[in-house]
């Protein structure tokens, strides 16, 4: 089942670096020698907020970034290296008010439960604006990081063992987002007495063992970290196929997908809704927000201009598994909501330089979809979920 109808838009922004195009960082706006300060990442989410974006998400991984989807690449003329996506929400958490902040934990080698504490800290800290976008990974190069076990080089998708590889990963990660969620209920709401005079702190009836036994993990619970404040913090995940359409299905809140087209957009959201009901889920509200790299400016030759000077810096056209839009806010509203006609609940836009296309984002998009009634003039919630239209849900493990 679809969320209930918003009277607007949901928008995000997904913060990588200084934006998605590999040579942002060599524009005068992109504040290269700050990329590694808190400071930096403070600025991005205090503009994403002024525009009243429902959440932002940080990119992270387990190893450098390359220009090679499965390995590392030798190139030194773009930005390598990173900070720790859920440190920085931690950091930027006090320093905001109303936007969610959802970065990314890829989980093919991380354990369940130190996800789930981090997370549930990320939620108390944030006062119930925490969120997580899980990923996988199947680069050997990281697996050695962790030397736990070994990653095949995968030299076509189109062979049946890449694809038992790759819906292994994706089965792992959907277990592990379940163990997460199970540990995060494993407190009940009302588990902590704090009473001095009976000396009583916790009431530990209402910690619960979560038991999971499954073929990726075993792991008996409860957690350390008492529930967090939203029950269930946001879950999201960027899904391109089939199988990680499964992993939306079966375990998130958002799914992020990329479709080039209205046409593309419906078939996807309606095999993503297929696989809900398969899963169980059918009656539990799912958003899906599609994807695009956006280059803003208020004349859109100037945007394909700077566009092609991004291009000419990098030494090649930039691609992008996601719809590349060049143009005007006033376009790309335009686009944002032919698309939205496809049952998409939100979008997710990725500022190919952040400097520049986030505030053209929060200062030219957002003020022409409140133009057309399109997008909020306050924020209307003070969790995540609640700016989402998502209840808080039940503890699993309450008693009725």
């Amino acid at each position: 089942m679809s969320p209930s109808p918003a009277p607007s838009l949901h928008l995000a922004v997904a913060l990588d670096g200084t934006g998605w195009h590999p040579a942002s960082w060599r524009e005068p706006v992109a504040r290269p020698r700050d990329l590694f300060t808190a400071g930096y990442w403070a600025d991005l989410v205090a503009e994403a907020e002024r525009g009243l974006l429902d959440f932002v998400t940080i990119e992270d991984g387990l190893g450098p970034q390359s220009a090679h989807f499965l390995e590392p690449d030798e190139r030194t003329d773009q930005v390598r290296g990173r900070l720790d996506a859920v440190l920085i929400a931690a950091r930027i958490a006090p320093l905001s008010r109303h936007i969610g902040l959802v970065p990314t934990a890829v989980v093919t080698h991380t354990e369940p439960f130190h996800l789930s504490k981090a997370i549930a800290t990320l939620d108390y800290v944030s006062g119930g604006r925490a969120g997580v976008r899980v990923q996988i990974t199947a680069r050997p190069n990281e697996a050695a990081h962790f030397g736990r076990r070994t990653i095949p080089r995968i030299e076509s998708y189109d062979s049946p063992d890449t694809r038992d590889l790759v819906a292994d990963l994706f089965d792992e990660a959907a277990d592990h987002v379940e163990v997460v969620r199970r540990l995060w209920d494993s407190w009940e709401d009302d588990a902590e007495i704090r009473d001095v005079a009976t000396g009583r702190f916790v009431d530990r009836d209402k910690l619960h063992y979560i038991d999971f036994g499954g073929r990726h993990f075993s792991v008996k619970g409860p957690s350390i970290t008492p529930r967090p404040p939203q029950g269930q913090p946001l879950v999201s995940a960027l899904a391109h196929d089939t199988v990680p359409y499964r992993l939306v299905a079966r375990a998130a809140d958002v799914g992020h997908v990329t479709p080039h087209d209205t046409d593309q957009a419906r078939a996807i959201v309606a095999e993503i809704r297929a696989e809900q009901e398969t899963a169980g889920r059918a009656d539990e509200p799912l958003h899906v927000f599609g994807d695009l790299v956006v280059f803003l400016d208020d004349n859109p030759a100037e945007a394909a201009a700077r566009r092609d000077r991004l291009d000419a810096s990098s030494g090649e056209q930039y691609t992008s598994d996601a719809r590349i839009f060049t143009g005007s806010p006033f376009q790309l509203a335009d686009l944002l909501q032919e698309l939205a006609s496809a049952d998409l609940t939100g979008f997710r836009l990725r500022p190919a330089v952040l400097g520049h296309d986030l505030p053209a984002i929060t200062r030219g998009l957002v003020p022409e979809l409140q133009r057309r009634d399109a997008f909020r003039r306050a924020y209307e919630a003070d969790t995540l979920r609640g700016l989402l239209g998502l209840a808080r849900p039940a503890n699993r493990y309450a008693a009725a």
